[in-house]
């Protein structure tokens, strides 16, 4: 299992990680199988989803947001109550098969890391699977 390193910067954010998954399959010289992806975060999460147009994901965080709102009378007191609902809501984890080496993503399709309660240094872990 290879463990990827992020440094979030703000509270919410979207980080794409397309590449850094690419990254991993390339290091298994697999060429075909499953490379699943886990957040073993409560406060973040991960996602698909178009990657060609910075709107969406600020879209997305806007709605979450608007869905989620901080403030709500939260009874989790250490302030971070929809920083865990908003991660409950995208999930944690994510199965991407892959052929020739390339992940199976649709044209306008990224993978993304979901920041709900940054900024911070956060970990994922990857397994490829042939």
């Amino acid at each position: 299992m290879l463990e990827i390193v992020l440094e979030t910067h703000q509270t919410c954010e979207l980080l794409d990680i397309t590449q850094k998954i690419q990254s991993a399959v390339d290091a298994s010289s697999a060429q075909e199988g499953i490379c699943f992806i886990f957040c073993p975060h409560t406060t973040a999460g991960l996602l698909i989803n178009e990657h060609a147009d910075p709107a969406v994901g600020h879209d997305i965080l806007l709605f979450l947001e608007k869905l989620v709102p901080g403030d709500h009378p939260w009874t989790h007191t250490e302030g971070n109550a929809p920083a865990h609902v908003k991660a409950t809501l995208v999930g944690n984890s994510l199965q991407v098969a892959f052929e020739e080496g390339r992940l199976l993503l649709g044209t306008w399709q990224g993978i993304f890391f979901c920041e709900f309660d940054g900024p911070r240094r956060r970990r994922i872990w990857v397994q490829i699977q042939s």
